[in-house]
């Protein structure tokens, strides 16, 4: 973390500098103010940047627009961390896949997930591709994507059905949808690629920070509860081996390899920090089907989580807009 404080020293000393000292005074309850010399950071993703959850925070836009980012998510902590070092537009968004954030308006779902939660006001309209807040200006841009284009939510729901009843013996799980995988797992790497080159194509001169997923499955699934909804249900031992160590370790595996094939961008590793903070561990940075008994999580990090990824974006983030 010294070398992290030292960078910061530096670089908000020069962003000072070139703003001349006149940052604008801060109205109470608003944002950093923002130097007139900060540096142009872009914030896209899915839930897993967003924040949606309670545990990762409270939603701040008014009105909703569906997307449920959260004050408690990695973007917000590292944009009031930072101050007035960067001017952070957050366009992530619940539930987007890689494709929403490349080129398709997406229709987001806010906090309206039946059968678990009905929300108030969905539907609502659709919000444009997460790239086109990306532009020649753009320094550095986070992406937090791919889940959804896996299909995360939906294997996940599955387990839980397939062992409903199953004492939490066996694999039903993997034995339904085991050989979906790679296919699932292909188009994550082609949309991913497509749409590394389509941001560099936006914004020639950005970093491009490819943000990968935390860990989800320990290691040990004896730690993990048959049937506790703060855990993950009624998903066998079995079941949760697999969806590690063939569904989310290579989710990750293939995110880090698109962004080693662009010279743009560079690999933010959440996993190994957040090895000992799964959905079981009694630390979470990750909440279960439930969180605090009562609200809807499906498996999302809470602010503990996003306290990290946020140290971790933070240093690479550093990293890219130091002088070379």
């Amino acid at each position: 973390m010294t070398s992290i404080r030292t960078r910061l020293t530096v670089l908000g000393s020069a962003v000072a500098l070139a703003a001349c000292a006149q940052v604008p005074v801060q109205l109470a309850g608003a944002g950093p103010a923002v130097a007139a010399g900060a540096y142009n950071w872009v914030a896209l993703g899915d839930s897993y940047t967003a924040g949606v959850i309670p545990a990762a925070g409270n939603t701040f836009e008014i009105p909703r627009d569906g997307c449920e980012r959260t004050d408690r998510s990695y973007p917000q902590v590292i944009d009031r961390d930072l101050g007035g070092l960067v001017d952070l537009t957050n366009v992530s968004c619940g539930a987007a896949t890689i494709d929403d954030v490349t080129f398709r308006a997406q229709e987001p779902i806010g906090r309206h997930l039946p059968p678990f939660s009905e929300d108030p006001d969905y539907p609502f309209p659709p919000v444009p591709p997460q790239s086109e807040a990306v532009g020649p200006g753009t320094d550095v841009i986070t992406v937090g994507v791919g889940g959804n284009t896996l299909g995360f939510a939906d294997i996940l729901l599955q387990c839980l059905q397939s062992g409903t009843g199953s004492g939490g013996v066996g694999t039903p799980c993997k034995d339904g949808l085991a050989d979906s995988i790679p296919g699932r797992l292909a188009k994550v790497s082609s949309d991913y690629d497509r749409m590394l080159t389509v941001l560099h194509a936006r914004a020639p001169k950005a970093k491009i920070l490819a943000v990968g997923y935390p860990t989800v499955v320990p290691e040990d699934t004896s730690k993990c509860r048959y049937d506790d909804l703060e855990q993950f249900g009624s998903i066998t031992r079995g079941d949760l081996d697999w969806l590690r160590q063939d569904v989310m370790e290579p989710l990750n595996k293939a995110i880090e390899k698109s962004a080693g094939a662009h010279k743009a961008a560079d690999f933010v590793d959440l996993y190994s920090s957040s090895r000992n903070h799964s959905v079981c561990d009694s630390g979470k940075w990750v909440e279960g089907i439930l969180a605090n008994a009562h609200e809807v999580a499906l498996v999302h990090p809470n602010a503990r989580g996003h306290r990290n990824a946020a140290d971790h974006v933070t240093s690479a983030i550093l990293n890219a807009i130091s002088p070379s």
